[in-house]
């Protein structure tokens, strides 16, 4: 199988299992805000969870990441390292969670007073389990990635999100509230998590004969590698949590649904992109290790200018439709999350090349340099956003986000053209062609949208624009659909 064929094959594997996940994700986000929580309840469950994200940063410390890192050079240079590497990993993980979990559970009534909600403090309880679980869960997704093998990944996504889904609705229907869906967010990742270990232990530490001796220094220099990966990965928790954590001391539960529900909308239509950067980012480490930089360069690049001919357009549709969707299909006491999602839109083309990049650049070795760049907005974040939240609301929180992730993103950029050479013209020409479709798509779309008054109506306004666009890209020239129909089948 060739590079391209793996290439396309791990990412349909890792955008189907990614569709489950956010699909689950999505149909969560209706039910639990449109039927089984008021916007009080369903704030402080995505509180409660922003929280945890930071806990989880002392839980990890980036070594899941780096042992991927690891295991995706040494499954070609010396596969006998690998059951000493997965050894280590986990030791190191489990050693580490014991004491982040002791520490959580002895305080967390003092942690949820210093929050100024205590109330939250069982939610925190159950946090221990919540961290342990998640922890697990996510390593088993990034040492498939390591491997190689995106479908087991994929499994574990689909697993875990399908899982929530089902137990955090069937919780909260039995009338625990908010509490009750948290803990159906337990009990899906520590099935995701069960399933994950067991294929990795089955289907990779028991395959590969482990040499007699650990390579001396090896468990050194994961650990070292791991330190500006912790950083980097907390960076990007705390760029993405912290505002969270701020509207809801800040402001109220209600303003923490109002936001956390903008943030799911754009997760919802990034899990394209995010599927295409975890599938083709350990190709770029094994690429630069046998100086195939050429290659690299032209997956990156048709990567990126296919991704904006999906992103941009999908921004300004959002931008577009967000005042009617969110009101009709979420409910209209969540209308206050309508300029959220606007502003947020532009952040949807921002993370989306970030998702393309990140993990590219870290198995191009540039872990220290990405660390550094992330480092530095998210305190820019988190001190924008104490100015913003404020004096202007939640709308503040998501313009700090728009804000700062511009930066990081330029800075990731300049860092990948310094590796790959980028060909800057040729890009340039083609987002150039991208914002004029989406131009004269949204005027398409803003004809209609004023006339909306149901569902159907929606439906068919987004439709017109997805229709407009199609014609477009193909009538460019960006798009072949012969090579759309190959790439089908």
């Amino acid at each position: 199988m060739s590079r391209e064929d793996h290439i396309v094959r791990g990412f349909k594997a890792t955008l189907l299992a990614r569709a489950i996940y956010m699909l689950s994700s999505a149909l969560l986000m209706f039910v639990l805000a449109r039927y089984l929580l008021d916007p009080d309840g369903y704030g402080t469950l995505y509180w409660v969870i922003g929280i945890l994200a930071m806990v989880r940063l002392v839980a990890d410390l980036g070594i899941g990441k780096s042992a991927a890192r690891y295991l995706s050079e040494y499954r070609e240079d010396d596969p006998s390292q690998i059951p000493h590497l997965l050894r280590s990993t986990i030791t190191f993980k489990i050693v580490v969670m014991a004491l982040v979990g002791y520490l959580l559970l002895v305080f967390h009534e003092q942690l949820a007073a210093a929050l100024g909600r205590p109330d939250a403090a069982p939610f925190l309880a159950a946090g221990v389990l919540y961290v342990a679980v998640f922890s697990f869960s996510t390593f088993t997704e990034v040492a498939f990635q390591g491997f190689n093998h995106l479908p087991y990944s994929a499994a574990v996504r689909a697993i875990s999100g399908f899982s929530r889904l089902v137990f955090a609705v069937g919780f909260a229907l039995m009338g625990l509230g908010a509490l009750g869906a948290f803990f159906g967010y337990v009990v899906g990742y520590a099935l995701s998590a069960a399933v994950g270990l067991a294929v990795l232990y089955y289907a990779f530490y028991a395959r590969y004969d482990a040499a007699e001796t650990h390579e001396e220094g090896l468990t050194r220099r994961m650990i070292e590698y791991s330190v500006p990966l912790t950083a980097t990965r907390s960076a990007n928790v705390i760029d993405k949590q912290v505002d969270t954590v701020l509207v809801g001391v800040i402001l109220t539960p209600t303003a923490v649904a109002f936001y956390t529900l903008g943030k799911q909308i754009t997760d919802f239509v990034l899990a394209p992109a995010e599927s295409l950067g975890f599938t083709i980012s350990p190709n770029f480490g094994e690429q630069k290790a046998s100086d195939q930089l050429e290659q690299a360069r032209q997956i990156y690049e048709t990567a990126l200018t296919n991704t904006m001919m999906v992103y941009i357009p999908a921004a300004a549709g959002l931008v577009i439709v967000a005042d009617p969707f969110i009101p009709m299909v979420i409910g209209a006491e969540y209308a206050g999350a309508v300029p959220v999602l606007q502003v947020l839109a532009a952040f949807i083309i921002l993370q989306a090349i970030t998702n393309l990049t990140s993990d590219s650049l870290d198995y191009l070795g540039r872990a220290r340099h990405r660390a550094m760049a992330k480092g530095g907005t998210a305190v820019a974040n988190f001190l924008l956003n104490l100015v913003l939240i404020p004096t202007i609301g939640v709308v503040g929180a998501a313009i700090a986000t728009v804000a700062t992730h511009s930066v990081y993103v330029a800075v990731n950029l300049y860092i990948v053209h310094l590796e790959l050479d980028l060909r800057l013209k040729r890009l340039v020409r083609s987002i150039g062609v991208i914002c004029v479709i989406t131009g004269i798509m949204a005027g398409a779309v803003l004809l209609v949208t004023p006339l909306v008054s149901s569902l159907a109506m929606l439906a068919g306004a987004i439709a017109l624009g997805a229709i407009t666009w199609a014609v477009l890209v193909v009538a460019s020239g960006l798009v072949d659909p012969n090579e759309v129909r190959a790439a089908i089948t």
